[in-house]
């Protein structure tokens, strides 16, 4: 049996994380209730309704959208193969790579009156100008619902296509047995089942969508998580960012149980040896429908965008020729806040994976799991509300610094300390997943042997699981590497002076209206994105053999 003492250094630091993770909440929380109830009720009056308003339709919207995407072209390269299917089932992955702010840049020019998307139309259809056929402005509700919508449809995919392909088959022959139609059949027994995993995505494309600032803003769709932003920065209003963020946070826990309650009384078994559903074979115009469907969302959500900011960029390469000394020192700032963050974020997961594995053996597994879950909530925070509440905490910090060391100035504020940070609570679900889900697979006879034999906890952890968590740490350290890199709302509060990184690069020039400098720090984020989702594309060509 495992001693439990020697996780308690461990469990002592995921305590301490977990109370980190708990302070920007807690300061949000005092700081909007230690104001006069005038204040607030101003915001409810003029600032809320609207920004509440928008909020909820653009949820609403983008979930619709999201569902019929992602489980229809999961069920279509599932049920159905066809020519081309195999590429389409990683191609459908790739929207992934591209944050939503950058295809909100791209389709701005794309689809300005002016663009190249409504000049081609008039020319066709015999139009000379503007005045004469415009299409509907992208800057509307509506527009960024499409945006969203086609961006983050593959939360759903990812999830749901695993659901089908893990149904049995004969679930389906029994249906089509009893006389119901494919359409049937899919609509009363494939989707049923497969509602635990559209929840899942679901929840992950809304929670994205309340995290995003700058598709909102480029839009001109004023959400709570714009209105946050908006009242710290233009109006240097504290007390009512707090209050609104804390709305935000309340919408965020009212999706989660909401999902829950939905599903608190359905149960999942299968006691049959499960044989996987047969593919249904499509020849001619049938097989050329179904590719023309399934491309359908990736070109509208990566194809056409990418394309655009090749485009821009190669014009921009070619008339300048090069990028910007101010462009690379961007990049420079982005690779090093990136590479910070992904080391402490994956240290502290490791350790919070390592207390809970060490004292689940030895009886005391309530209290970590139940840091190890609050330390994971940073990843459903938005990045504007996180930001808003650790700006108090790191300004205490510095007073402290500077009183013990009679430093002047701000270390934490002033440097990428803070961003770093952040960064940190934002993505630390994930290491903390990966590490946790990686040590289950691991027997602990492994570790008895090791320590049977004389070796330490330290050189056991360092001798016999890191090499075995190697992968998962690599996973882990490239998706919160490349998470890091896209991150905007944190980054637009929390950059030090006269610091960019390729997010507020992009955000800056987007608001001067110069596509072709954008496009090339836009570019530089959608190739770094590609990394991860060849990582799961591989994943899912493995699962599809």
């Amino acid at each position: 049996m495992l001693r439990p003492e020697r996780g308690r250094a461990a469990a002592i630091v995921t305590a301490v994380i977990a109370l980190i993770v708990l302070s920007p909440i807690a300061t949000l929380a005092w700081f909007a209730l230690d104001t006069d109830l005038a204040h607030w009720s101003h915001l409810a009056s003029y600032v809320l309704p609207q920004a509440l308003a928008n909020t909820l339709l653009l949820l609403t919207g983008v979930g619709v959208l999201v569902v019929m995407l992602g489980t229809g072209s999961a069920w279509l390269v599932t049920a159905y193969t066809f020519p081309g299917r195999q590429a389409l089932t990683w191609a459908l992955l790739l929207p992934l790579a591209v944050p939503t702010y950058i295809v909100a840049f791209a389709y701005l020019d794309l689809l300005h009156p002016i663009g190249p998307v409504q000049m081609a139309l008039r020319a066709v259809l015999g139009f000379d100008s503007p005045r004469q056929f415009r299409l509907p402005d992208l800057r509307s509700l509506p527009g960024a619902i499409f945006v969203l919508g086609f961006v983050l449809y593959p939360y759903v995919y990812l999830s749901t296509r695993v659901m089908f392909m893990s149904q049995a088959a004969s679930l389906m022959e029994a249906a089509r047995t009893l006389g119901a139609t494919r359409a049937e059949a899919f609509r009363r027994v494939a989707l049923p089942m497969a509602r635990p995993a559209i929840a899942v995505g679901l929840s992950l494309a809304l929670l994205e969508t309340l995290n995003d600032i700058g598709a909102s803003e480029f839009l001109g769709v004023p959400t709570l998580t714009v209105a946050v932003y908006t009242t710290w920065i233009t109006r240097s209003d504290l007390a009512g960012a707090a209050q609104l963020a804390l709305t935000t946070l309340a919408i965020i826990v009212a999706l989660i149980l909401l999902e829950r309650h939905a599903r608190r009384r359905q149960r999942y078994a299968n006691t049959q040896r499960m044989r996987p559903m047969p593919p249904r074979p499509l020849r001619g115009a049938r097989a050329a429908l179904a590719l023309a469907l399934g491309m359908i969302p990736v070109v509208v959500g990566f194809v056409a965008p990418v394309s655009y900011l090749a485009a821009e960029t190669w014009t921009r390469l070619h008339r300048v020729g090069g990028v910007s000394d101010a462009l690379l020192g961007g990049l420079r700032n982005t690779l090093t806040v990136a590479l910070a963050a992904t080391v402490l974020t994956v240290a502290c997961g490791l350790v919070i994976g390592w207390a809970s594995r060490t004292l689940r053996e030895g009886g005391g597994m309530d209290p970590v799991r139940a840091c190890a879950r609050v330390a994971s909530l940073g990843y459903a925070v938005p990045g504007t509300v996180l930001a808003i509440g650790l700006m108090t905490p790191f300004i205490a910090i510095d007073r402290l610094l500077g009183a013990a060391f009679g430093t002047s100035g701000l270390v934490v504020m002033g440097s990428v300390t803070a961003l770093v940070i952040t960064c940190t609570i934002r993505f630390l679900a994930i290491s903390a997943g990966s590490v946790d889900a990686a040590l289950t697979r691991i027997p602990p006879s492994l570790e008895q042997a090791s320590r049977l034999l004389g070796e330490t906890a330290g050189g056991t952890l360092r001798r016999v699981h890191l090499p075995l968590l190697r992968p998962a740490l690599a996973a882990a350290a490239l998706l919160v590497f490349v998470d890091t890199m896209k991150e905007l709302p944190a980054t637009l509060l929390l950059r030090p002076l006269n610091f960019d990184t390729l997010a507020t690069w992009l955000y800056a020039e987007a608001a001067r209206g110069t596509y072709e400098e954008g496009a090339v720090a836009a570019l530089l984020i959608v190739l770094a994105g590609l990394l991860p989702v060849m990582l799961l594309a591989r994943t899912q060509l493995k699962i599809g053999r």
